[in-house]
């Protein structure tokens, strides 16, 4: 922050007088920059205090099997109340659990059903918290630029990631991962305080209506009504599952095995941060015509990290292939998020990012929890292999939805009401067809 700032970009001149965007993105920045240290603390503090694959997986399983049970509840509650209220009610469970979290690990308290229990709460804040992020961010932008805005939240989040991934790696190196977790705590603190000063002003206050079962119903008839959304959600739910099994759980394990502990390990998740980084800069100048074709086919390129461990490669290597991927899964994002932001009724934009969001990770819990299993019955390069091949199949199938390969950019791009929507949508999805 500088005391004279030139002229905005344009992509921020598109926001409500920025001040949204900015606190959004600084939030975002700070606790990007706790979590990703936090989440390689978690898995050596299961390793270091006797724990094996398993037990790691077990873990990775206690923070996102919340998100199953909670995130579609989630993002009906954040379509209902003031969305940033429920962005700084969980960063607040966010923060305590994982001080306690730290606390329990610095005085070698920590049990295997404490921090099972101490991420799952953790996954259930970030349950709510996400469909009301991803809703508030959408609602925040308009106009042609939003794709930018998008790109430049996404690098600003994801280079927090660079310095984040380094440092917790470093951190862990030197010292306890129980002071790792503690600076995740204070990064939830600090950026749920910035979260509380978000100005909602500018959402139209909803219609009185049914009650949340009746908003699940209507998120969903928006999900399965759009066979571009459900097919890419699908798509997710298998790459999430295999890509978490592979970095959460085989990850620290062949970093330990095979490369020499959690600092290169931290150092190839900081590539793939400054992979994301030079992805979300490429995705502020270059908009595809095609959203979803463009985004689906960086989607293969999440198979490199997979081959890469299971190869092993040498540190060098992970690192370049981390680095490409984080490339290509911006491109996706920033796409994935424009294509939404374009076709989704303002008012419901929670409640299908909470479908999405659920798609994505309902498979999670399974997947890391078997991960160590899975090991010991065909051995970790062969897992790895098959996470790999997995990414492929999936992604491949996508491609033979019509929807997927011709939905198209708009020139002006706006959020509208539910019967403007339907008007708009009908002649825009026409023209999308027409193009196949």
């Amino acid at each position: 922050m500088t005391s004279a700032a030139p002229s905005p970009s344009p992509a921020l001149r598109s926001l409500p007088e920025g001040r949204n965007f900015g606190l959004l993105t600084a939030a975002a920045i700070i606790t990007s920059l706790g979590t990703n240290g936090a989440l390689i603390a978690a898995a050596f503090a299961v390793l270091e205090s006797g724990g094996d694959g398993g037990d790691v997986g077990l873990v990775a399983a206690a923070r996102t099997a919340p998100l199953v049970l909670f995130l579609l509840i989630g993002g009906a509650v954040a379509d209902r109340l003031p969305r940033h209220r429920v962005m700084v009610a969980a960063n607040t469970l966010n923060c305590v659990s994982q001080a306690v979290f730290a606390w329990l690990v610095l005085t070698g308290g920590a049990e295997l059903w404490h921090m099972m229990l101490l991420t799952a709460l953790c996954g259930t804040g970030q349950a709510f918290f996400g469909p009301a992020a991803e809703g508030m961010l959408m609602s925040s932008v308009s106009g042609e630029q939003a794709a930018r805005a998008f790109a430049f939240f996404r690098m600003s989040m994801h280079g927090a990631a660079i310095g984040g991934a380094a440092l917790g790696g470093a951190m862990i190196a030197a010292m306890d991962p129980g002071w790792v977790l503690a600076v995740d705590a204070a990064a939830f603190a600090v950026a749920g305080v910035l979260r509380g000063f978000l100005d909602v002003s500018h959402i139209p206050a909803r219609a009185p209506g049914g009650g949340l079962l009746a908003d699940l119903r209507d998120g969903w008839q928006e999900v399965v009504g759009r066979p571009w959304l459900w097919a890419v959600v699908l798509q997710f739910s298998v790459v999430v599952a295999v890509v978490g099994a592979a970095e959460a759980v085989y990850g620290p394990l062949v970093a330990r095995d095979e490369l020499g502990g959690a600092r290169p390990w931290g150092f190839a998740l900081a590539a793939f941060g400054v992979g994301t980084l030079g992805g979300a800069l490429l995705m502020m100048r270059w908009k595809p015509r095609r959203l979803l074709l463009a985004g689906t086919l960086c989607v293969f390129p999440l198979a490199l990290p997979s081959a890469g461990l299971a190869i092993p490669l040498p540190v060098a290597g992970l690192c370049a292939v981390m680095f490409v991927t984080g490339v290509a899964i911006e491109v996706f994002g920033v796409s994935w998020m424009t294509a939404l932001h374009q076709e989704i009724p303002e008012e419901k934009l929670s409640r299908v990012a909470a479908y999405d969001w659920f798609g994505s990770v309902a498979m999670v819990p399974l997947a890391t929890a078997a991960a160590g299993p899975v090991e010991t019955l065909v051995g970790r390069s062969q897992a790895l292999w098959g996470c790999a091949a997995l990414i492929v199949l999936v992604t491949a199938g996508v491609l033979f939805v019509p929807d997927v390969r011709n939905l198209t950019r708009r020139t002006s791009v706006k959020q509208v009401s539910v019967p403007e929507r339907s008007r708009e949508s009908a002649d825009a999805e026409g023209a999308v067809r027409g193009l196949g």
